[in-house]
């Protein structure tokens, strides 16, 4: 009996082996991988299920075919050439990448496999596709992001574009002082830099029809002005006077009233130095912290601060500069180093305190309310053109990729 149920195995074993074979053979071999039959009528079907959950009309079936046959070839290759290169994306990393994607969908990780399973998909198949995107981005970033470079010539003539102006640039509400003669103009930038109040000098002196409004000009960005006021009073802080603007109709000043759109935004800056010094094997944090404090009163007792950071600081980016750090916002700095820096006062010296890179004393020279609206829209310009250029070259990398290597597609049943 024993014998016939280990016989029996075999043949069904057997057979399980030549149906399998069957249903799955191998459809095209590419370079040292294969692609199989089921890989083609997985990817198929999932393509013809996207059409018709969209009600959008499918292309005709060989012509999704070839598609898919050429993206899986595009895929093959590229894992080959992440494998070469022993790109191995961890368990931590595809967890944390999940994890992510199931938050995107507000769900939590147990929550979106249950939402998968029920929907009759397979969470296991759902990870390794993951792990299989980010090898593929890890090596398209390795490949083509190096190869990725942008002029400033590039990167100035987009921000001309009307595509920049128009998507990036902000709406400005701007003031105008409109007067007839040259000395009337300089009469009022007299006025206005001995503090007078300009919208009550445009009510006493301007000739605009807008006078008794204060001058206020309509919300609009300044590609829709006259060029003379564009140039004059673009990318200008709000606040920002101009000097008398010659025209045909006279001379006109212009006050940078307010701006508004996404990129608008401004940030607490502090300008600051320090000293530091770190315990070592050689000097204790207790020796460490007391002779900081010998330094500090040297300060305090008038010697130059930047001359006692040059000699003694240990912090290899400043201390050539005397210690100073320069501008910087909130969330740059150890914790302990921005909370000092927040709740110290101009020109007044800080008691040691303790970050994890040492000791230090600060001293904060200078506070600023930073209009940061020119360099967002700068990093999204940036971002824009690389993301482009990137895709391009990404193409033609692909394009290369594929025309060198060794192809061949079956013809199957």
């Amino acid at each position: 009996m024993k014998k016939i149920s280990i016989a029996l195995i075999f043949t069904i074993s057997i057979n399980l082996f030549s149906e399998v074979e069957i249903l799955n053979r191998v459809a095209v071999i590419v370079d040292d991988g294969v692609i199989m039959e089921s890989q083609i009528k997985n990817s198929l079907q999932e393509m013809i299920t996207r059409y018709d959950d969209q009600n959008i009309a499918k292309p005709p079936l060989d012509v999704m075919k070839v598609a898919i046959i050429e993206n899986l070839i595009i895929e093959e290759l590229q894992l080959q050439m992440a494998d070469r290169a022993g790109i191995k994306i961890s368990d931590t990393e595809l967890n944390g990448t999940v994890s992510r994607i199931a938050g995107n969908n507000k769900m939590e990780l147990q929550e979106f496999i249950s939402f998968m399973q029920e929907d009759g998909a397979s969470y296991e198949d759902f990870r390794e596709q993951v792990r299989k995107e980010m090898t593929i981005q890890r090596i398209q970033r390795g490949r083509v992001g190096s190869e990725v470079g942008i002029t400033e010539k590039e990167f100035d003539a987009y921000l001309a574009t009307d595509e920049s102006l128009i998507n990036l640039e902000p709406e400005l509400l701007v003031r105008q002082i409109q007067v007839e003669t040259a000395k009337q103009a300089d009469s009022i930038i007299k006025k206005l830099d001995d503090g007078e109040d300009f919208e009550k000098i445009v009510k006493e002196s301007s000739i605009s029809s807008n006078a008794q409004n204060g001058g206020l000009m309509p919300w609009r960005k300044a590609e829709s002005m006259p060029k003379l006021f564009s140039d004059a009073i673009n990318f200008k802080p709000v606040g920002f006077v101009t000097s008398p603007l010659k025209s045909g109709a006279g001379f006109y000043i212009l006050k940078l009233e307010n701006k508004r759109g996404d990129f608008v935004q401004y940030e607490d800056q502090w300008s600051s130095r320090h000293i530091l010094l770190m315990p070592s094997a050689i000097r204790t944090e207790e020796n460490t912290e007391k002779e900081l404090n010998e330094i500090r009163l040297r300060v305090i007792d008038g010697e130059d601060f930047g001359e006692l950071a040059s000699e003694f600081s240990e912090d290899p980016g400043s201390a050539k500069k005397g210690g100073e750090l320069g501008w910087l916002g909130k969330g740059v700095l150890a914790d302990e180093f921005e909370k000092t820096m927040i709740e110290s006062e101009i020109g007044k010296v800080s008691d040691v305190f303790q970050t994890q890179f040492g000791f230090h004393f600060l001293e904060v020279l200078e506070t600023r309310n930073k209009d940061m609206t020119r360099d967002l829209i700068e990093d999204r310009a940036y971002q824009i053109l690389y993301s482009r250029k990137y895709d391009e070259q990404l193409e033609n990398s692909l394009r290369s990729m594929r025309a060198e290597a060794f192809v061949e597609i079956k013809e199957l049943d």
